[in-house]
């Protein structure tokens, strides 16, 4: 397995190769350093997400989880960039219940790549995050990409939505 960390404005990460593919996208440092044409593709198009730059990831993603894991986590990248949808409405989509959608949320180990930060709850609420930094990260996630604007997620910030 190749791993490859890199500093964004959010918080460090860093990328796991197996075979090919990534396979996880970890919060923090790793002081194994292996990088391979792959890993340096994948913080290429980082670096240009957080720039701004780039709206839709073009690398080989292979999560391990469960049937119903990855039928959520599928369902996770069809939500467009500055977009959200709700827990409900994944869902519904998949056919499956809203908790089990949060579930599978709190279990993709390709966070960003996978963008569980698009899945929010009802009526206005960002519902959980399970990256490091909890509803910071997410918030901050959501504004980078327009989908929250920074008014919206000072107001939520200050009225008590993003305490853990």
């Amino acid at each position: 397995m190749s791993q490859l960390s890199m500093h964004t404005p959010v918080i460090d990460l860093t990328l796991s190769e197996l075979d090919g593919a990534i396979i996880a996208l970890d919060w923090g440092w790793s002081p194994f350093q292996e990088p391979s044409p792959l890993l340096l593709e994948a913080k290429r198009q980082l670096d240009a997400y957080f720039d701004g730059d780039l709206t839709q990831f073009n690398l080989p993603l292979k999560p391990m989880g469960t049937k119903h894991q990855e039928k959520v986590w599928r369902a996770m990248q069809e939500i467009p960039y500055g977009k959200t949808r709700t827990y409900g409405i994944v869902a519904k989509e998949i056919g499956s219940a809203a908790q089990a959608v949060g579930s599978a949320c709190g279990r993709n180990p390709i966070p960003i790549l996978i963008p569980c930060h698009r899945i929010v709850a009802h009526a206005g609420k960002l519902g959980g995050y399970s990256g490091d930094g909890g509803l910071y990260t997410k918030r901050a996630l959501l504004v980078l990409e327009g989908a929250l604007s920074i008014e919206e997620g000072f107001a939520l910030e200050h009225a008590g939505a993003l305490d853990s």
